[in-house]
């Protein structure tokens, strides 16, 4: 699921992404990809979502994540 913010700044837009990622990595097994996009800004990305990533928006991977649930039992 991708969560975008719309905002003029676009450090602010990072920063608000990178919180975004940060807080859902901790609950996910997926890492969290934080997205550069030219009309959006930046925004958070669930690589859950889409099994692997399509090489458009691995393209614009600027910052990842890695989920913090592990799968060893």
């Amino acid at each position: 699921m991708a969560y975008s913010m719309h905002c003029a700044l676009p450090s602010r837009s990072y920063f608000e992404a990178l919180e975004t990622a940060e807080k859902r990595a901790l609950h996910s097994f997926f890492d969290q990809h934080v997205i550069e996009d030219d009309e959006l800004g930046f925004f958070a990305l669930d690589e859950g979502d889409y099994n692997i990533l399509p090489a458009n928006l691995s393209a614009r991977v600027v910052h990842t994540v890695h989920g913090g649930m592990l799968d060893e039992f």
